[in-house]
């Protein structure tokens, strides 16, 4: 019998090897995806976005800088109408800066400059006087620290707290520092012994506060911005 021819090994080889040929055909399309995926483009892609991501974080920026001031910027707007409109309405004209009170280390605001200027003013028109002035003042810095409040308590208003509904005057009159300023006089003189009374007890008498010994504790500016106010309209106030 004749054997049946041996199986060369290179046949083997041969259909194994056609068998990793074909196999690495196949792969090589995916061994050189990597040299294929080398996209520039999306390498570059951070640079040519930054620009722009800049702009943006700068103009969020600008814009949160506007939001900022802005609220700001409208305060400041409306405290000059207020005081162009005080001025207007009362004939007192904005002080500029802060005033110092000669011989001493006091100082006011141009607002309380002014509206102290009134009181005084009131009272020396009515022939009042100065410990009239001294309760005054006195009197407005503890209710309203010499500034013409358009709040308070319940339906308090204006430089002494004055309330429309106790018969002070409507909203509008009992902010004017002129009105307001002669109304509290009217009170004032029909206090007896006011001109020799205790400062507290005069004007507590004529607020009728929840904190009737808290004027005391103005007494001495009172008097000192009562010296200093004397003469022209400011006095002697030095205004900058």
């Amino acid at each position: 019998m004749t054997s049946a021819p041996p199986r060369l090994a290179g046949h083997r080889r041969g259909r194994s090897t056609a068998g990793i040929t074909s196999t690495i055909g196949n792969r090589s399309t995916p061994r050189r995806r990597p040299a294929k995926r080398r996209r520039t483009t999306n390498r570059r892609r951070p640079a040519t976005r930054r620009p722009a991501a800049r702009k943006r974080s700068s103009r969020q920026r600008r814009n949160a800088g506007v939001r900022q001031w802005w609220p700001a910027l409208l305060i400041a707007a409306a405290v000059l109408v207020g005081v162009a409109w005080d001025s207007q309405s009362t004939g007192v004209p904005p002080v500029p800066g802060r005033c110092g009170v000669p011989g001493s280390g006091l100082t006011v605001s141009s607002e309380q400059a002014a509206n102290a200027a009134t009181i005084a003013d009131v009272a020396h028109e009515r022939g009042l006087p100065d410990r009239a002035v001294v309760i005054a003042l006195a009197t407005a810095q503890q209710e309203s620290g010499l500034r013409n409040l358009d709040y308070g308590d319940r339906d308090s208003l204006g430089l002494f707290q004055q309330r429309p509904s106790q018969g002070w005057g409507t909203p509008a009159q009992v902010r004017d520092p002129v009105h307001a300023a002669g109304k509290f006089y009217d009170h004032l003189v029909q206090v007896p012994g006011w001109r020799t009374g205790r400062l507290t007890a005069v004007a507590q008498t004529v607020q009728r506060s929840a904190f009737p010994n808290a004027y005391a504790r103005w007494e001495g500016m009172a008097t000192q911005l009562t010296k200093a106010l004397k003469g022209s309209r400011l006095g002697r106030l030095a205004c900058s």
